[in-house]
């Protein structure tokens, strides 16, 4: 599949490269071209601190200018400007894609396919994953798994969210914005030195926004596709003496949102009820119309209120030959909704159903690691990690007599527990001034348990005299090894290739049920409704991935351009959806046999002149199962991984010149995506989101010194919906329309 494709987008790249070496000899780049070098950035990809440019990692850094110019402010957004990635905002959290490697599970008891961090902390739960982006330094994105240095579940890659620090100088900024949907947004930072040794930061943001959809079921009743959020940090630098720095962070986010955040899948598919969708697509008008009609119950005002807190600590201590790290941090998350859910029972049958939620999360992660310096031609670091969750949720469904069940229909669970330890260790040797090998490895320990109940009740309280729990109980335990051997060398002082092979994997875990003569909570497993383990537990997904690259800053360094091959082989894939079990539905997750991903991604920079500047991208991609039956019958041999797009391009252009006493910049950005599959394995059904293309836009006015600016944006500017996520039951979350905004910007 992948060489069919290649052709077309060899022709793009080369005519690409061919229109930047055309336009680097053009006449306005004759011109004097003193400040358009483009600057190096630093990362810490490999958990070290060093220049992108030197870092054999395919990987994309997004500055906080290039957040702020192109309205990207949570991390549902950026995927519009990464090469095969999808960032996706579901009804139930933060859903990433990488390389077609992704993850539907988002109950307690599941993990991502890929790891998303804050300041280096791993967070769980892809409900929190989706916060504010506010004050921040920068956010890296690694693709590919990271199992040697970022541990489980990151068969996908690596999202590094990266705050700004308190510094040694007093600054204040603030902004405030509005835009159509009655959009509202406000912020602002505080950096106060307090003397030598201590430096305070604090940070505030809020954004509000009113529903995409409309309601066309005749309630009075507000849905979802809405934003109430604010979020707040504190952060403190102590210089503890002169080799030690500890840096607190404390961070709190309140969501007041709706979780009515989707419409049915028929109204972007005919064919539903046949088994095989096909798109019909429609006005953006009637496609976030939300027109269902349930006939068995009457929808009540949905909610969603999410409330979560952090407290961390950073330390480093230069000890000469080495620097000692210790990262951890605890973070609790609290949740309570209410969902008036479209639940396909039948082919052509759906009913209304009341689903509620009340959750809580606390999660505690302790990282201690020991890097050298590069006094000689060997480097490594070491370490040891920690993280433990406890967890407890209760789900409640209400409004499924005409299915066949109780009035109430829970699933209280509690505990649910996890916890993983590691060890973990990386080399580099120098073999020459331009050569040199790398390997690490990691070695991991994972426990999971959980103990609740399948409950058919008359009430929302249960009672013992006329309801029926089943047990649902089951643990864990896995060991697994992951590893990474590469090598980089230095073509020119500009140009690196490196080589390397890695592995990554996700946590394995259980579905609903237990094995005959499990006892707890007070109840028994009854042998009759006993699943076999190889049914009640699945196993960690597997990824191995050959990779390589170069990078090279060319013209003067005028010019960067990152390039990477890869080809992974995928094993255990964990696949997700709901299915009848002992005549109820569960939520099931198992593992998919095997999966074939091959590709390529291209990325760049170019300055033109000092005053014009391009961005570019190409990504290929060829994923899809090699061996996978979602029934037993069926075979899904050939077919595309979800979110799979097979060639995304991306183009984007800024220019600014000077007006009156200020600068005037005006940019614009486009990305072209090929069509993908969103599949719903447990239904047989599979989803084709057509090929797509959307275009941003923005204008910037900073007066002379930068104290004031003034920046208008739109984003979709086509104004065409899709399908993000579709789930068992048919709901489909769709994209975001249109939006623009201005803002205002104040810096002292």
């Amino acid at each position: 599949m992948l060489k069919s494709c290649v052709p077309d987008h060899a022709a793009t790249l080369a005519l690409t490269l061919s229109s930047l070496s055309l336009l680097s000899w053009a006449p306005a780049a004759a011109q004097d071209q003193a400040g358009a070098a483009l600057p190096e950035v630093v990362v810490t990809a490999q958990r070290t601190p060093a220049l992108e440019s030197k870092t054999p990692v395919s990987m994309t850094v997004l500055g906080e200018r290039q957040l702020v110019e192109r309205g990207l402010d949570n991390p549902g957004d950026i995927g519009a400007a990464i090469p095969n990635v999808e960032f996706d905002n579901a009804t139930d959290g933060l859903r990433i894609t990488m390389r077609g490697v992704s993850s539907a599970d988002t109950t307690g008891k599941g993990d991502p396919s890929a790891a998303f961090m804050l300041d280096g902390v791993y967070i769980a739960r892809p409900q929190i994953q989706n916060l504010s982006f506010y004050d921040l330094e920068r956010v890296e994105v690694l693709r590919g798994p990271q199992g040697t240095l970022y541990g489980r579940n990151t068969t996908a890659g690596a999202v590094n969210v990266i705050s700004k620090t308190p510094v040694d100088t007093f600054a204040f900024d603030a902004h405030a914005g509005i835009g159509n949907y009655r959009s509202r947004e406000a912020g602002a930072m505080l950096n106060v030195p307090v003397n030598d040794m201590l430096a305070l930061r604090a940070a505030v943001v809020a954004h509000r926004h009113d529903s995409y959809l409309r309601n066309g079921q005749g309630t009075p009743y507000a849905l979802g596709l809405d934003r109430d959020d604010v979020s707040a940090r504190l952060s403190a630098r102590i210089r503890l003496h002169r080799d030690a720095t500890l840096l607190l962070r404390a961070d709190h986010s309140r969501v007041d949102d709706n979780n009515d955040s989707f419409v049915p899948d028929t109204n972007f598919y005919s064919g539903v009820s046949a088994g095989t969708p096909v798109w019909q697509g429609g006005s953006t008008r009637d496609l976030l119309t939300n027109r269902f009609i349930s006939p068995n119950s009457t929808p009540s005002q949905g909610y969603s209120h999410k409330t979560t807190s952090s407290l961390g600590a950073d330390l480093q201590w230069d000890l000469g030959a080495a620097t000692l790290y210790y990262l951890g941090a605890h973070r609790d998350y609290d949740q309570q909704q209410l969902t008036n859910s479209y639940y396909r029972v039948a082919p052509g049958v759906a009913l209304g159903v009341h689903q509620d939620f009340d959750g809580w999360y606390r999660q505690d992660s302790h990282e201690v690691r020991l890097a050298s310096k590069a006094t000689g031609p060997l480097t490594g670091q070491a370490g040891v990690y920690y993280f433990r969750e406890r967890s407890s949720q209760s789900y409640t469904f209400r409004d499924l007599e005409a299915a066949g069940l109780t009035p109430y229909y829970a699933f209280p669970h509690g505990p649910t527990r996890s916890a993983s330890k590691a060890l973990f260790g990386q080399a580099t040797y120098q073999v020459r001034g331009d050569l040199r090998l790398t390997a690490g490895a990691r070695r991991t320990m994972d426990k999971k348990s959980r103990y609740g109940a399948t409950s058919f009740q008359q009430a929302s309280v249960f009672n013992p005299a006329t309801d029926l729990q089943l047990l649902n109980a089951a643990d864990l335990a896995t060991n697994q090894t992951t590893w990474r051997l590469g090598a980089d060398f230095d073509v020119t002082p500009s140009t690196m290739v490196y080589a390397s092979i890695a592995t990554g994997y996700k946590a394995g875990g259980f579905n609903d049920g237990c094995m005959a003569g499990a006892q707890a909570l007070g109840l028994t497993c009854n042998p009759a409704l006993a699943v076999p383990r190889t049914t009640l537990v699945y196993q960690p997904e597997q990824l191995r991935a050959y990779e390589a690259g170069v990078k090279t800053r060319f013209l003067d360094q005028r010019g960067a351009l990152n390039v990477s091959v890869f080809s992974y082989d995928y094993t255990n894939l964990q696949l997700s959806g709901v299915a009848v079990v002992a005549g109820a539905p569960r939520f099931i997750t198992g593992n998919a046999g095997e999966a074939s991903v091959k590709g390529l991604e291209l990325e760049g920079r170019f300055n033109l002149t000092a005053q014009d500047r391009l961005v570019y991208g190409l990504s290929l991609l060829d994923a899809h199962y090699v061996r996978y039956s979602p029934d037993g019958v069926h075979s899904w041999n050939g077919n595309k991984l979800d979110r799979a797009p097979a060639h995304t391009v991306s183009l984007g252009y800024e220019r600014s010149m000077r007006v009156g006493d200020g600068v005037l910049a005006a940019g614009l950005d486009t990305r072209r995506s090929a069509d993908y599959e969103i599949a719903v394995a447990s239904q047989l059904l599979r989803y084709r989101v057509p090929a797509r293309t959307e275009t941003g836009a923005s204008l910037r006015y900073t007066v002379a010194g930068g104290a004031w600016s003034v920046l208008a944006r739109v984003k979709n500017l086509e104004n065409k919906v899709r399908p993000i996520s579709i789930d068992s039951f048919g709901m489909a979350v769709p994209s975001d329309p249109r939006t623009f905004d201005l803002r205002v910007d104040y810096r002292y």
